[in-house]
C-alpha cells in the first residue's frame, strides 16, 4: 500500500516538474526597466537567422518596465535610445543609439555610441551566452540580471556613468537640449569610431586577439565597467553562461527619481490587469522595484501579450498543491 501511495504521488508531481522545465526550456522573457529620471525608447535587432522581436522599437517612461516574449534560440541585441522625438507616424530622430530615424527599429541597430545587451539563447537545455558591450561605445548605465532555471546566474553590466568622465575627445554632446539638457555630456564614443584606426578598431592587422590589445581609451571603460566587453576581443572577462527564463535589462540601475518625457513627475503607474501580483525587478542597488507598463497603453505599442506577464514556475507549482490537497 505504501509503495502504490508513493507511486501514485511520485508520477503527477515528477511529471508536472517535468511540464515546468519544458515551459522554462522553450521560453524565455526579456523585462527592460527604466530607472532613469527620464523616458527612453528601447530598441531590438535579431541576429541573423533569427526573427524579430514582438517590437523592434517603443517609448518607456521612467519607473516603468516592459516584458517582452523571445523564441527558442533567439539571438540579438538590446538597446535604449535618448533624447528621442517622434511624430505620430513614428518618424523621427534620437540623440543616441538612434535606428533610422523610426520608432520601430525594423531591422535596422544602434547608431554609435549605444550601450548594448547582446545574448544568444540556447534551445531545449543548451545555456544561453550573454554580454553587456560598449565595444561600440556607451550612452547609459545597464545591468543584466538572469532569473536562472537551475538556480542564480551572473548579473553583468555597466551601472557607472561613464559620460561623466569621458576623455574630450570621446564625448557626444546633447544637441537639442532632450532629457538630459542641453550642452550635457549624453555619450561616449569608442576608439574606434572616434579615430578609425585598425588598432582601435581590431581590423586590418590587427584583426586577431594577439595583436589587437587594449588601448588606453578601451582601458578608461574596463577600470570604470569591469564586467562589460571593451574590446573586440575582451572575451574572458565579459561572457557569461546561464539558463533562464527571463532576464532583467535595467537601464540606470542607480537611477533616482520618475519623471515622464515632460520633465514632471508620474502618476502612480496602473497595474498590468492581467497579473495579480507580477515579480518586481529588484535592481540590486536600488530598494524600490519599478512596475510594469500597462501593456494596454499606447505607450506600450502592444507588446506585452498576456501569456509574457506570466513566468513559467507559478503554474505546475499551483498544480501540485491542488493535487496534494
Amino acid at each position: 500500500m505504501l509503495t502504490i501511495t508513493s507511486y501514485s504521488w511520485t508520477f503527477p508531481v515528477a511529471f508536472l516538474l517535468f511540464l515546468s522545465f519544458f515551459s522554462c526550456s522553450e521560453s524565455c522573457t526579456f523585462t527592460i526597466t527604466n530607472n532613469c529620471p527620464y523616458t527612453i525608447w528601447p530598441g531590438t535587432l535579431a541576429g541573423a537567422g533569427t526573427p524579430q522581436l514582438p517590437t523592434t522599437g517603443f517609448q518607456l517612461d521612467s519607473g516603468r518596465s516592459v516584458r517582452i516574449a523571445s523564441v527558442p534560440g533567439w539571438s540579438g541585441r538590446i538597446w535604449a535610445r535618448t533624447g528621442c522625438k517622434f511624430d505620430e507616424s513614428g518618424v523621427g530622430t534620437c540623440e543616441t543609439g538612434d535606428c533610422g530615424g523610426r520608432l520601430e527599429c525594423d531591422g535596422n541597430g544602434a547608431t554609435p555610441p549605444a550601450s548594448l545587451f547582446e545574448i544568444t539563447l540556447g534551445k531545449a537545455s543548451d545555456k544561453d551566452f550573454y554580454d553587456v558591450s560598449i565595444v561600440d561605445g556607451y550612452n547609459l548605465p545597464l545591468v543584466a540580471q538572469p532569473r536562472g532555471v537551475y538556480g542564480a546566474c551572473n548579473a553583468t553590466g555597466c551601472s557607472s556613468d561613464i559620460n561623466i568622465g569621458c576623455p574630450k575627445e570621446l564625448q557626444v554632446v546633447g544637441a537639442n537640449g532632450g532629457n538630459e539638457g542641453g550642452g550635457e555630456v549624453i555619450a561616449c564614443k569608442s576608439a574606434c569610431e572616434a579615430f578609425g584606426l585598425d588598432q582601435f578598431c581590431c581590423s586590418g592587422e590587427f584583426a586577431n586577439p594577439t595583436t589587437c590589445r587594449p588601448s588606453f581609451y578601451s582601458s578608461i571603460f574596463k577600470r570604470a565597467c569591469p564586467r562589460a566587453y571593451s574590446y573586440a576581443f575582451d572575451d574572458g572577462t565579459s561572457t557569461f553562461t546561464c539558463k533562464a527564463y527571463d532576464y532583467a535589462i535595467i537601464f540606470c540601475p542607480n537611477g533616482n527619481g520618475v519623471k515622464g518625457s515632460d520633465g514632471s513627475p508620474l502618476p502612480p503607474s496602473t497595474q498590468d490587469p492581467i497579473s495579480k501580483s507580477p515579480p518586481s525587478i529588484q535592481d540590486p542597488i536600488s530598494e524600490s522595484p519599478p512596475s510594469i507598463q500597462d501593456p494596454s497603453s499606447k505607450k506600450a505599442q502592444q507588446m506585452v501579450s498576456s501569456s509574457n506577464i506570466i513566468l513559467p514556475l507559478p503554474m505546475p507549482i499551483l498544480l501540485i498543491l491542488v493535487l496534494l490537497s
